[in-house]
């Protein structure tokens, strides 16, 4: 994380040893001189064990199924004549029957519901063109109410998308014929809430998780939309949203640039929500990387540091795009965020578009033509597994640590080189939370440095001053358990 600091100085020394002078190496600046660098804390040992019951068989089973399903177009949803155990609504059933089946397993621990809307084309949404029709679109989510009811009302919230499509639509949106296997895209996300809810539900966390699927993806993110209106409409509490969308690491033969030892994790820089006079302010200050979604994938790249770090038998990488999805293109993150949720999207290195809406289609023997079609062939189920996991420990981290600090500011009526920050503690903070005051350069991507603040018996608001320049860092607060679980950042 402080590579690029110490390796700036390391080359420095060594120039000049090359060209035969004697000059020491630059003095560090103010703001590393005697800091501590940010450092990972141990792994919770109840949360690591949850980890590893998420195993791949189970995620090449659940993928399958949702294969068999055959054209899960969200539109199938209001086609009479269909097969038994084909289209999307049968998909519904099953997905729904799954959280039953992992609630059932933890004596009723699960609240399953259903979000069923009509999407009508006539509303003029930007999605019209897509919905020629009115077509019945359903939700499925499942609830874990956190074991603190002090705690409870924080939610946190893991999705996938289980419609797909092959290409028939591009000419005719309404042509849901032919098989739309949608392996990849997007029934490895799916795998990854359902295997996040069998193994969280084995923990007693304090805080609420939600485990989702949503469909009306593909015709312009219209379930997440409705769930998330959802949310702001019934007052959730969401303070993290993981949406994965092809994560299943595609496996074409002879791709050597596909990269299993990370995830892609996609966060909106600039708020979708902000007004006009937040704009002003983001940009007067520089802070374009630090909204709460940016601060939420900075945590699933802590989260990735403790549970899976370069130096184990299973390193895993949480890399950070900072961008709010790829290039001209988006995921059901951003209907969250339309709505003022921090939410993130998680996608495999590299992708093949071969993969995605196509048509199947086999070439023939001995044709060098690739093989089309998003198939379970090309999925490589221990990578899905790895995703899981850090989706996983992430929401148990979260759903485990106190809630954020509030009313976090820099106090800038004086001109002055030291930095004075304050903060409320969080709703209903226990006793033994600490807080960590963070900074970073300010062309750094993540956090560097990091001072504890312990707190006072009786204490309410809290204050420190630090001697370093508010010009040349950027400072967030977050507040910590005495286990090491930390809440999301938070910028003044």
């Amino acid at each position: 994380m402080n590579f690029p600091l110490r390796a700036l100085m390391g080359w420095l020394a060594l120039g000049a040893a090359v060209h035969g002078q004697t000059r020491p190496a630059p003095e560090p600046p103010d703001f590393a001189r005697g800091a501590q660098h940010v450092f990972a804390p141990p792994p919770d040992p109840a949360i690591a064990k949850a980890l590893r019951s998420i195993q791949p068989a189970r995620i090449e089973q659940t993928i399958n199924t949702l294969v068999r399903f055959g054209a899960r177009n969200t539109l199938s949803s209001m086609e009479p004549d269909l097969p038994p155990g084909q289209g999307i609504n049968a998909a519904a059933d099953w997905i729904e029957a799954q959280f039953e089946e992992i609630s059932r397993e933890c004596g009723g621990c699960l609240e399953v519901k259903r979000d069923v809307f009509i999407a009508d084309p006539a509303s003029g949404a930007s999605w019209g063109h897509r919905i020629p029709h009115l077509t019945r679109i359903t939700n499925i989510y499942a609830v874990l109410r956190g074991a603190d009811p002090a705690q409870a009302k924080r939610m946190v919230l893991v999705t996938g998308h289980y419609d797909s499509i092959n290409s028939n639509v591009f000419s005719n949106w309404a042509d849901t014929s032919g098989p739309a296997p949608g392996a990849n895209d997007d029934a490895s996300g799916v795998a990854v809430s359902l295997e996040c809810a069998r193994a969280l539900t084995k923990l007693h966390l304090p805080a609420s998780v939600v485990f989702a699927a949503v469909a009306g993806e593909e015709q312009g993110l219209v379930g997440s939309a409705h769930l998330a209106h959802l949310a702001r409409e019934q007052g959730w509490q969401l303070e993290a949203v993981l949406n994965n969308d092809i994560v299943g690491g595609n496996t074409t033969p002879g791709d050597a640039l596909q990269l299993k030892d990370r995830a892609r994790v996609f966060s909106e820089g600039v708020p979708t929500t902000a007004t006009p006079e937040q704009m002003r302010r983001l940009l007067a200050l520089g802070e374009l990387s630090d909204s709460p979604s940016r601060e939420l994938a900075r945590a699933v790249a802590d989260t990735a540091r403790i549970y899976f770090p370069p130096a184990s038998a299973a390193p895993f990488l949480a890399f950070l795009v900072f961008r709010p999805d790829r290039y001209l293109r988006g995921g059901d993150q951003i209907s969250f965020n339309k709505e003022g949720f921090a939410a993130v999207r998680f996608t495999e290195w590299r992708e093949d578009f071969n993969h995605q809406h196509q048509d199947v289609v086999f070439p023939p023997p001995g044709s060098q033509q690739p093989i089309l079609g998003d198939l379970p062939r090309f999925v490589d189920f221990n990578y899905v597994a790895r995703v899981a996991r850090l989706n996983a420990a992430t929401l148990a981290t979260l759903a485990s640590a106190p809630g954020e600090p509030g009313n976090v500011v820099i106090d800038a009526r004086n001109l002055e080189n030291g930095t004075t920050l304050g903060w409320d503690p969080p709703v209903d903070a226990g006793p033994n939370v600490h807080y960590e005051v963070l900074w970073r350069p300010t062309t750094a991507p993540d956090w560097e440095f990091v001072h504890v603040v312990r707190p006072e018996a009786g204490r309410g608001r809290f204050t420190v001053t630090l001697p370093i320049s508010k010009d040349n860092v950027f400072f967030a607060v977050r507040a910590v358990d005495a286990a090491g679980h930390r809440s999301l950042a938070v910028a003044p």
